[in-house]
């Protein structure tokens, strides 16, 4: 899917960039949106010539959360309370679970006011850069619902379950200052240094890592975060090794820095992930 509208969409050597565009709603999420973060990502995952990705947002603001012009009906709207066993998975939810499961290496660039499902979608991206002059807030209890979009797994685990209850309890708006104390972001930039910064790391994982123990490790780290013991995190390196050892990619990896060069790996994610993904379904090796 190419003809996007909700979002931009580009590519440049190895690095792809997505951009909310709904500047004049400051990118609030809609249903359109969904369907075309949810295709973004498909796409970005079976091109093997992107190694990392970037999301922003145009205009002023990265995302100021659910798109509420739905009036006061927006959250109950297609809701039956007389089903009392079912749910409906919101669709925030949606992209965070796809963010969990992506190959690439993902930076948000919270560029302006991210709130709501629009601070909540970044949790499992990788690593979060802010502008100085931008907010954020779990302001979900101000508009008398709850988090989204499984920050209620994804919070604790970022900033521990203290400072998650606090923002979440609150739903103040936080600042930068705060934002970077509390570990919910890597850095603060000024506004027109932060793609500048974001493309920076963004480039040192494309044009030194290869692509697909990337893919391994990002994997790895995040499932094993509720592992209960460091031996599922032994079992899990150690089969990665094993893995990983036999690729080409290791090869080159090896002989790179012998003949002090610059690597040039040819994995590929889409194709070559290792079959005991994600592992815990595997019996004990000795």
């Amino acid at each position: 899917m190419s003809d996007f509208e909700a979002i931009l969409y580009d590519v440049s050597d190895g690095v792809a960039t997505i951009t909310l565009n709904r500047p004049d709603k400051l990118n609030a999420f809609n249903g359109q949106m969904l369907k075309e973060l949810l295709a973004a990502f498909d796409q970005i995952d079976a091109d093997d010539d992107v190694r990392a990705l970037i999301v922003t947002g145009a205009g002023r603001g990265f995302c100021a959360g659910a798109d509420l012009s739905g009036g006061s009906g927006t959250f109950s709207a297609g809701v039956d309370n007389s089903k009392k066993d079912s749910f409906d998975r919101d669709g925030g939810g949606l992209i965070s679970l796809r963010l969990f499961d992506l190959k690439k290496f993902t930076i948000a660039a919270i560029n302006g006011p991210a709130v709501g499902v629009g601070i909540a979608m970044t949790l499992p991206m990788d690593v979060r850069m802010m502008s100085s002059t931008a907010k954020v807030g779990f302001v979900h209890v101000r508009r008398a619902i709850m988090p989204e979009a499984a920050s209620t797994w994804f919070l604790p685990r970022v900033v521990g379950i203290s400072k998650a209850l606090e923002w979440g309890c609150t739903g103040r708006l936080i600042q930068p200052d705060e934002a970077l104390a509390g570990g919910l972001v890597r850095s603060v930039h000024a506004p027109e240094d932060l793609l500048v910064s974001a493309t920076a790391l963004a480039r040192e994982v494309a044009d030194n890592a290869a692509p697909v123990s990337v893919a391994v490790t990002r994997q790895a780290m995040w499932r094993l975060l509720g592992a209960p013991h460091p031996m599922d995190g032994h079992r899990v390196d150690s089969r990665g090794v094993r893995f990983l050892a036999r690729l080409d990619d290791a090869r080159e990896g090896v002989e790179s820095f012998f003949e002090k060069r610059a690597p040039h790996f040819t994995g590929k994610p889409s194709t070559e992930m290792p079959d005991t993904m994600p592992w815990f379904d595997e019996p004990e090796f000795s």
